[in-house]
This record gives C-alpha cells, sequence and structure tokens, in this order.
C-alpha cells in the first residue's frame, strides 16, 4: 500500500527547535517523530512512501535515505526552487503538494494513506480503511475530540448521522466553533480526489479542499475511533509528550538503550558511577554521557548523548539534548535544553549565548578550560533576571 507524509512546514509554533531540525525530525527520546511514523505505517501493509519536504529538507532525507533500513521504500517530493545560487523552501501547500506529485508520476492509483509528520499515533489502519470503502468514499478524516478551548489548533468538522461531513471549519475561535470534532491530520484518499484540487498553486487540505469537498456534497466522511494520538504542534506538546514516554503512558514505545536499574535507562559507553549520584527515575541517559559524582538528577529526566554533567549539578524534569555540557553550579528545572536555547515547557525560550550563562551549560565539544569561580547559583532564576532584562 501507498501513503504519502506530509513534512514539509516550518514548525513555526515549535520555534526555536525548528530553527535548527524540521519538526519531523524532533526526537522523541533519540527517535524522531517521523520514524515513529514510519513503522506503524509498516504494520499496515504500507511499503512505498512519499515525504514532502522543503523546510530544511536535507535533514530528513540524509536521515531516513531511501527508508531501506526501516524496512520500506521512499521517495521524497522537494517544495522549492532554486534562487540567487540557494535553495529555498517554498511548501505548496499540503493538497498542492500531493497534486505536484500526482501530475508528475501518477504514484496514487489506488487508496492511499495521508499521514501529518508530526504526531505519534497507534491507530487501527484497517479499521480506518473499511471504514472508508464501506462508504464509498473519496476522502475519509480520522476525527477526534477536544475541549472547546483547544480548537483553534485544529480544522473542526460538523458530520451528519452517518458521519458524513457536512461542515468544515479551519482553525475557528472558540465562540465560532461548529463543534469540538476535530481532524487529526490522518486521512484516506481516493485518486479521484486530485480532479478537485487546481494545479501549481499553494492549496491546504484544511482551508482549501476540505471546505470545497463539503460544500459541493461529495462522499466526504469522518470517522472517530479510540487511539493514542500525541501531536507535537508546540513546545508544550513536546514536553507533555516526553514525559507521558519516559512514565510509561505510551503505548507499545519502546525506549531506546537498556534498563540499568527500575526507571533507568541508558545507551551505551556510559561514564556514570551510579553509586556516587542521586537518580530518581524514569530517566534516560545518551550514549557517550558522562555524569560526575555528585550530581542529581530527577526525573522524568532525558539527558542526550555525549553529554557532561558535571558534579554538583542538580536536573530537575528535563530535556538535555545531545552534546551538551552543564556546570556543577547549575540547579535546572523544567527545562529543554537544544543547542544553543534553553525552553521552558510554555516555549518561552533564551539563547544561552547572547543571555551570557555560557558559563553554565555550553556545547560539550568545546575545550573545557575550568568553571568560572562564581558563588552557587540556580539557573531559574538567572533565567528569568535575564528574561526580564531583554523583555
Amino acid at each position: 500500500m501507498k501513503a504519502i507524509i506530509l513534512a514539509a512546514g516550518k514548525g513555526t509554533r515549535v520555534r526555536p527547535i525548528t530553527h535548527d531540525i524540521p519538526k519531523p525530525m524532533i526526537p522523541l527520546i533519540r527517535k524522531p517523530i517521523l520514524a515513529s511514523i514510519i513503522e506503524h505505517l509498516k504494520r499496515y501493509s504500507v511499503d512505498q512512501i512519499i515525504v514532502t519536504t522543503s523546510h530544511l529538507a536535507p535533514k530528513i532525507e540524509s536521515y531516513l535515505r531511501d527508508g531501506e533500513l526501516l524496512g520500506v521504500q521512499i521517495a521524497y517530493s522537494f517544495e522549492g526552487l532554486l534562487a540567487g545560487g540557494k535553495i529555498q523552501g517554498l511548501a505548496l501547500g499540503s493538497a498542492g503538494g500531493m497534486k505536484k506529485i500526482q501530475d508528475f508520476s501518477g504514484f496514487f492509483d489506488d487508496t492511499f494513506i495521508v499521514v501529518c509528520g508530526d504526531a505519534l499515533i497507534d491507530l487501527d489502519f484497517e479499521k480506518v480503511l473499511a471504514f472508508h470503502r464501506e462508504k464509498d468514499s473519496i476522502a475519509t478524516i480520522v476525527l477526534k475530540e477536544v475541549t472547546l478551548m483547544e480548537v483553534p489548533k485544529y480544522g473542526v468538522v460538523q458530520t451528519n448521522e452517518q458521519g458524513r461531513i457536512t461542515k468544515f471549519q479551519e482553525k475557528p475561535t472558540p465562540d465560532k466553533a461548529i463543534s469540538t470534532t476535530i481532524n487529526t491530520g490522518i486521512y484516506v484518499f481516493e485518486p479521484t480526489v486530485f480532479d478537485h484540487i487546481p494545479p501549481e498553486i499553494h492549496y491546504d487540505i484544511g482551508n482549501h479542499l476540505f471546505p470545497a469537498l463539503a460544500e459541493a456534497g461529495l462522499p466526504f466522511y469522518g470517522i472517530s475511533i479510540p487511539f493514542q494520538w500525541l501531536d507535537i504542534g508546540t513546545i508544550t506538546d513536546y514536553w507533555h509528550a516526553t514525559r507521558e514516554i519516559l512514565l510509561g503512558k505510551v503505548k507499545g514505545y519502546n525506549l531506546p538503550g537498556q534498563e540499568i536499574k527500575p526507571g533507568i535507562r541508558g545507551g551505551l559507553n556510559l561514564r556514570v558511577n551510579f553509586a556516587e549520584i542521586d537518580i530518581v527515575p524514569p530517566v534516560y541517559i545518551g550514549s557517550s554521557t558522562l555524569i560526575e559524582a555528585g550530581a542529581k538528577i530527577y526525573g522524568p529526566t532525558v539527558i542526550g548523548a555525549n553529554c557532561q554533567i558535571k558534579g554538583g549539578t542538580i536536573i530537575k524534569e528535563c530535556l538535555i539534548e545531545d552534546y551538551t555540557r552543564v556546570k556543577g553550579i547549575a540547579n535546572l528545572e523544567r527545562l529543554i535544553v537544544f543547542g544553543s536555547k534553553c525552553i521552558d515547557p510554555s516555549g518561552d525560550a533564551l539563547d544561552i549565548q547572547e543571555t551570557d550563562i555560557s558559563w553554565l551549560i555550553e556545547d560539550s565539544r568545546r575545550e573545557d578550560f575550568g568553571q568560572v569561580d562564581l558563588p552557587y547559583a540556580q539557573l531559574i532564576s538567572e533565567l528569568a533576571r535575564e528574561k526580564a532584562v531583554t523583555s
């Protein structure tokens, strides 16, 4: 079976992380969201996948390559152009990107699955496909109920008793929402859907295609079945999803590495004497990471690969990404450290270099010239002070 994964967006709501990596490549404890999606599709006999790319496309292509390591065939459709000697992303919209592929090769020659590349799912596609065929639908959306205050993040649908979609709204305000039933970004389409997508223009599935199908009265249905759906649409979502995985609340998600002790997992080549640190699960430690004696680690926490956590450091409920050195006078609590950024769960971020807190946190690949002789400081207070100065 064939599928397309929509991965061309800029991921603006997950900035500053998406300044460095495309949203589908955001790691959920070492594994990009995109890899988990492909593994799940493969369980339902999907063996040919096209991934649409634009923003930071080479990072997706260099990771997935031709799909052989994941047991599928993967091709890419880049949305952009060469201008002024530079490759520039130019997303065509989710529907426009699919139309470009179909006009180029006719790839979609039978019923196919469409998935957005930014959500962790365990959906039973057999049930969705059976519903789609029973209704003789041109397009079927997988639906989910949310609270009224959540609807501005999603497309909202209205259905009749048979599940036929009669109206579609894209990201309405709560006071104007026609329902609290939302589009999850998971679809089953027939190739005839391309008859309703104009060529060579920016055309979006939610903003343009779905309202047009509903208005035309075409066989356009929605199905709502229980399934796990962790949408990584914002920094808060990323924070929440990682915590849920660590706490064992995400069904079927296999954590990497090996269990060192109950609730503590780690990769290879660790330099950690667990008798000399305080560690409270759940915690994951990436390969080739050093944690010195006297450090205190409280979960749920992820420490990436090739990190250095100096003695005296306190880390509580943090996501520390690869190649991070944390000095022993740091007290990190409820933070995401990603590259040169410190980000709190709400999405507020500080640049480590610009705010001059590099004496606490730096790239572990830099030569360590020794710890600066400063009094013990709690990073949260320092961040708050710097934020007040720069705001």
